[in-house]
């Protein structure tokens, strides 16, 4: 029996999306800011305790964001961990409206 090849599909660029999650932007821009916050750790070689006697931010925290357990995060939780690691976060905003056929679930 031959093999079928694998049906290539091209992705939104949202994982998230992809998966048919409910607030997916919402979900991809926590997993931007959390992989940054890691990249400043990794990039000072930093413990979860130092991060924490940097930031003030439980130790804990640290050690979520790095297993991406990013469901107690806020955005702004996020962007304010930066902030105290000393990075300045730009944000810039594109509105555009939903492509044609694509049904997004309202928010509850």
């Amino acid at each position: 029996m031959k093999e079928q090849p694998f049906e290539v599909i091209r992705g939104s660029g949202n994982v998230f999306a992809d998966c048919g999650h409910p607030h997916a932007a919402v979900e991809q821009l926590k997993a931007v800011l959390a992989a940054k916050v890691i990249g400043v750790l990794d990039d000072r070689a930093l413990t979860v305790r130092q991060a924490e006697s940097l930031t003030g931010c439980a130790a804990a925290d640290f050690s979520r964001i790095r297993q991406v357990k990013l469901d107690r995060f806020t955005v702004d939780r996020l962007m304010k961990i930066l902030d105290r690691l000393e990075q300045d976060v730009d944000v810039r905003v594109t509105i555009r409206p939903h492509r044609r056929g694509e049904s997004r679930p309202h928010p509850a």
